[in-house]
């Protein structure tokens, strides 16, 4: 169940980079499903909509997933350090946009995204996704006790490390957790 997840979590972040090539390029779903009218009639707009809408969806999709992973707590204190991780990781997500701005067809797109993807999902040490954002979700870096450094993925809003009592975190991997509230 863990690698599935953790399957649908690398999608999920790595899913807007394949978004920004098909409207760069304005590619609609007439385009792609030329075989079925009813979505050539579709405007661009409308498009866009429904390819953004799925990593929504699946975000969606995995935040309720995330309660079949295994469970860990963090007790009173320990947890030493706190930090906001917000904004740390989206110059990343511009890179990506960028990445997909610079593609020109599709076979570039497919390796890049491949190798993306490879790479994201390889090195678990994060599953940054700023979709969570959506969904009210906060991202802190936090230093426990014994000296781990942790990635919080969590509905709450943390401004300490003492607030920081939690009974059930989802264990992503050995270094990301995610707290659903």
């Amino acid at each position: 169940m863990n690698f599935l997840f953790r399957i649908l979590l690398t999608f999920n972040a790595t899913s807007l980079l394949v978004i920004i090539f098909l409207v760069q390029n304005t590619y609609t779903l007439g385009y792609l499903f030329d075989k079925y009218t009813y979505l050539a009639e579709l405007s661009h707009f409308a498009s866009y909509g429904i390819y953004l809408l799925v990593p929504i969806l699946l975000t969606g999709f995995s935040i309720f997933l995330s309660r079949f992973l295994g469970k860990d707590e963090f007790e009173a204190g320990e947890v030493l350090a706190i930090e906001h991780a917000n904004n740390s990781f989206l110059p990343s997500y511009l890179g990506y946009f960028f990445v997909a701005l610079s593609i020109g067809n599709w076979e570039t797109l497919g390796f890049v995204y491949g190798v993306l993807f490879v790479f994201t999902f390889l090195s678990q040490a994060l599953y940054f996704n700023p979709l969570f954002l959506l969904f009210g979700f906060e991202f802190y870096n936090i230093k426990t006790k014994n000296g781990a450094a942790i990635f919080l993925i969590s509905k709450y809003k943390y401004k300490t490390p003492a607030e920081i009592i939690i009974d059930k975190a989802y264990r992503i991997n050995n270094y990301t957790f995610i707290e659903r509230g």
